[in-house]
């Protein structure tokens, strides 16, 4: 049985408890994170509670806890629960008050909780040999998708839709346009130049986008941060996803069809390669 935290307070899973009145049940009013652990250490955790500030200050939400005081939970939740790889999933909500639309007093303690996902051979997953089969489907969510809120329930409608396609993941666009994977950020490589769509409130401002973006460029890849269209993904050489769970995943078709060769880019591998070596040596 994992250990979880929950306000404060270290407890066996079975006795975590959050409030009825809790926003984030009422109103999906918070905002997670999901964190990497790799051989016994945090993925670019600084990125992450860097995030996690800005989607509080978004949401005008009350500061939950100290950066370093979560980086010691997070670290005490690995070693109490034995974690070599996996995941450590984060949530921050406005905290329990009676239900109400508007906000409540700015004195209401939020809601933290934190538990953990083992995932042995996290970095060694097969999909990163044979790529991704995805879909596309029409991007309705709201319009502020830069700020990493709970408000899940279209992206796993989206999953749920491409396994009934039989795909691993869905990309979705809007105005013709790819946004973003349900999960993950979504690029293209055509002629060499590395394709993603540029930040905005149309998308996640992604982690391991960031660190994967930095690492190609290091490598004199170049990148062109801007909109494409699904018609651009189709005739592309390479595509893939990036998330802080996939890190750099291929992906071989998209709607049926085959993408360059119909398996993964050499350009991807080395993307994959590059993230996961200088991100175990920055772990922490």
């Amino acid at each position: 049985m994992r250990t979880v935290y929950v306000n404060g307070d270290y407890l066996p899973e079975d006795q975590a408890k959050v409030s009825i009145f809790d926003r984030g049940f009422l109103f999906a009013d918070g905002v997670y994170e999901v964190t990497s652990v790799l051989d016994g250490k945090l993925i670019d955790f600084a990125g992450h509670a860097k995030r996690l500030q800005r989607s509080m200050d978004e949401l005008d939400m009350t500061a939950a806890i100290d950066m370093d005081e979560l980086l010691e939970i997070h670290r005490e939740l690995v070693r109490v629960n034995d974690i070599t790889d996996g995941l450590i999933y984060l949530q921050v909500t406005r905290g329990a008050a009676d239900r109400d639309f508007l906000y409540p007093a700015e004195d209401t303690p939020p809601t933290v909780v934190l538990f953990t996902q083992a995932k042995p051979g996290l970095a060694d997953s097969p999909m990163a040999e044979t790529g991704m089969k995805v879909v596309t489907i029409p991007d309705r969510r709201w319009g502020r998708r830069d700020i990493k809120t709970v408000q899940l329930l279209y992206p796993s409608m989206g999953k749920m839709e491409a396994k009934a396609q039989g795909a691993d993941d869905a990309w979705m666009v809007e105005e013709g346009a790819v946004t973003e994977g349900t999960s993950n950020n979504a690029y293209i490589v055509k002629d060499g130049v590395i394709v993603t769509r540029h930040l905005g409130e149309e998308i996640l401002h992604g982690i391991t986008r960031k660190a994967v973006l930095a690492f190609a460029r290091e490598a004199q890849m170049k990148v062109d941060e801007r909109a494409f269209t699904v018609e651009e993904a189709l005739a592309a050489d390479e595509a893939f996803v990036t998330s802080a769970s996939s890190f750099v995943m291929p992906v071989v078709s998209i709607d049926g069809q085959q993408i360059g060769t119909g398996t993964p880019g050499k350009t991807v591998a080395r993307l994959r390669e590059i993230y996961l070596e200088e991100m175990r040596k920055a772990a922490v």
